[in-house]
């Protein structure tokens, strides 16, 4: 069995839809392992995505993941890392599959309601800095 790590962004949170994207991952043949709602802190936001560090829209994305409470989960499958970023869909809703929660729920790029680990070395990072407590 192999893990990963969605979080359910806080555009998702607002309207109500965490229900219905954890429906979507169940339905898929993924467990939830563990499953946390907090509102981020920016350092949090930071190191979560530090990847994206020297980017031009690495401050929109921080200032975005901290406006309101996200949900983080861990979950678990067969090839976990890829069979979610096929659930998921591509990063533009615009783009994304029909049937995809991206493709579904997603307003726009940087508004795409979720996020998914990309690899097996992204989820034990993303991981560990989401359900670290920190004050």
């Amino acid at each position: 069995m192999e893990r990963t790590l969605m979080l359910i962004k806080p555009d998702a949170v607002s309207r109500h839809l965490i229900g219905e994207i954890l429906s979507i991952v169940e339905r898929e043949g993924f467990r939830i392992v563990d499953l946390k709602m907090e509102k981020i802190s920016k350092n949090k936001a930071k190191l979560f995505y530090s990847v994206h560090k020297d980017k031009d829209f690495f401050i929109h994305l921080v200032n975005y993941m901290t406006s309101g409470k996200s949900v983080g989960v861990i979950l678990e499958r067969e090839d976990a890392v890829h069979h979610l970023r096929e659930v998921v869909g591509d990063t533009d809703p615009e783009k994304a599959k029909e049937k995809t929660i991206r493709h579904l729920y997603g307003e726009t790029y940087r508004r795409n309601s979720v996020h998914a680990s990309d690899s097996k070395e992204s989820y034990a990072y993303e991981s560990r800095v989401f359900f670290k407590e920190t004050k």
